[in-house]
C-alpha cells in the first residue's frame, strides 16, 4: 500500500460544525477531497449552500443543515437531523468557537458568559455525546475532532472575553476523557489548537485593533499568520488511517507562537 493510501477518506461520512465558511469551510472542503461526504452546519444559508455546492462539485455528497450549534437546542436538532439524513457518522469535528465580544471580565454580564460558554463548550459536549454517542453504539470506530485554540493553553494579554480561553481550555480537557473512554471501542479524539489565522472575524479585529494584531504578529517566529487553507492537511490526517495511534492529543498550528 502506497502511504498516501492511508491518508483516503472513501466510503466515509463527515459532520462538522461551522463548516460553510473560515477554517471549517477550509477542513470540510479538504476532507471532501480525500474521499468523504459532508454533512455541515452554518447560520448564514447563502454560504452554507454555497459551500455545500462546492462539495458536491468535488463529487461528494453534501447536506447542509442550517442551525446555531451555539444554542444548545439547536444543536442536538442538528446533531440528530445529521444522524437521520446523512449517518452514519464517521468523522466528527466540533469547530465552532469564537470569543465574539472582548467585554471584560468585570463587566461581563452572566448571561453573555453563558452564550460564550454553550458556543464553545456546550456544542461540543453536545455533538460529541450524540454523534459520537453514535459512534459507540455502532461499533466500527470513529474520529472526532476537537478544535480548541492556542488560547486554551496561553492567554492573549490586552484584550477581554475571557470566557473563550476558559472553555477552550475545557475543551481540551474534555478531548483527553473522550480519548480515554472511547479508545477501546476504536474512537480516536483529538484536539487542533490553531494561533492566528486570518479568518473573517480576524480580519476585522485588524482593522479594528491594529496595534494589538501587530504585537501578536510580531510575536510568531515564522513572523505572519496562517491561513485557513493550512489547517486542512492536518485535519485529513485526524480523520484518516493515518492518525490510527494518535488519540488524546492537543496538535499546535500556529507558526511557533507557543513555542517561545
Amino acid at each position: 500500500m502506497n502511504v498516501l493510501d492511508r491518508f483516503r477518506l472513501d466510503g466515509r461520512t463527515l459532520f462538522i460544525t461551522g463548516g460553510s465558511r473560515g477554517l471549517g469551510r477550509e477542513m470540510a472542503l479538504a476532507i471532501a477531497s480525500a474521499g468523504a461526504d459532508v454533512a455541515l452546519t452554518g447560520r448564514d444559508v447563502e454560504s452554507l449552500n454555497r459551500t455545500a455546492d462546492e462539495i458536491r462539485e468535488l463529487g461528494r455528497v453534501a447536506t447542509p443543515i442550517v442551525a446555531d450549534i451555539g444554542i444548545p437546542a439547536d444543536c442536538e436538532r442538528a446533531c440528530r437531523e445529521a444522524l437521520e439524513t446523512a449517518g452514519p457518522i464517521d468523522i466528527l469535528i466540533n469547530n465552532v468557537g469564537g470569543r465574539r465580544v472582548p467585554t471584560p471580565t468585570t463587566e461581563m454580564p452572566l448571561e453573555t458568559w453563558q452564550e460564550l460558554i454553550d458556543l464553545n463548550l456546550t456544542s461540543v459536549f453536545l455533538c460529541t455525546k450524540l454523534i459520537g454517542g453514535a459512534m459507540v453504539e455502532r461499533g466500527q470506530g470513529g474520529r472526532i475532532i476537537n478544535i480548541s485554540s492556542i488560547n486554551g493553553l496561553v492567554v492573549t494579554p490586552g484584550i477581554g472575553g475571557r470566557s473563550y480561553e476558559t472553555s477552550k481550555a475545557a475543551v481540551l480537557q474534555f478531548t483527553k476523557t473522550a480519548a480515554v473512554d472511547w479508545a477501546p471501542r476504536g474512537i480516536t479524539v483529538n484536539a487542533i489548537c490553531p494561533g492566528g489565522f486570518m479568518t473573517d472575524p480576524n480580519k476585522r479585529w485588524s482593522r479594528e485593533n491594529p496595534g494589538l494584531i501587530e504585537s501578536f504578529k510580531s510575536k510568531i517566529p515564522m513572523g505572519d499568520f496562517g491561513q485557513p487553507e493550512d489547517l486542512g492537511p492536518l485535519a485529513v490526517y485526524l480523520a484518516s488511517d493515518a492518525a490510527r495511534y494518535v488519540t488524546g492529543a492537543a496538535i499546535v498550528i500556529d507558526g511557533g507562537y507557543t513555542a517561545i
